[in-house]
């Protein structure tokens, strides 16, 4: 039986997800810690620290077309007042011929409690 913790992190990375998708900085920025570092390909192997730099890509707006995110094979692993979710993340859309693509991601992402609300605090995210 699964500790209810582990389904609403799961919940929550899905709408973090969704906030991606749709350039939703509000709920992008309420699940995070202003302090969140990651490692990601846009960031070309450097640490990032705090929201600024993903702030820029919110304020392009959300990618034309439909878009539909899935969280393939997710685990999540509690260790007291923080948990790693891990899972391989389907983005399926259309592409500029008209075509469905899709494509895929390795993540990790770090929750952290603070004052009874789970934060989004690093996350680590690689093509496959």
């Amino acid at each position: 039986m699964r500790d209810p913790s582990e389904d609403e992190l799961l919940d929550l990375t899905q709408q973090l997800l969704e906030s991606i998708a749709t350039a939703d900085w509000e709920t992008y920025q309420d699940l995070c810690d202003p302090g969140l570092t990651c490692f990601e390909p846009e960031s070309c192997g450097h640490l990032v620290q705090g929201l600024e730099f993903h702030r820029f890509y919110f304020d392009l707006g959300a990618a034309d077309g439909p878009r539909t995110t899935t969280m393939s094979s997710p685990k999540v692993r509690l260790m007291g007042d923080a948990a790693i979710v891990t899972y391989v993340r389907l983005v399926q859309s259309i592409n500029e011929a008209g075509s469905p693509v899709t494509s895929h991601y390795e993540e990790t992402r770090i929750w952290q409690m603070h004052h009874g609300k789970w934060q989004h605090v690093h996350f680590h995210r690689s093509p496959c």
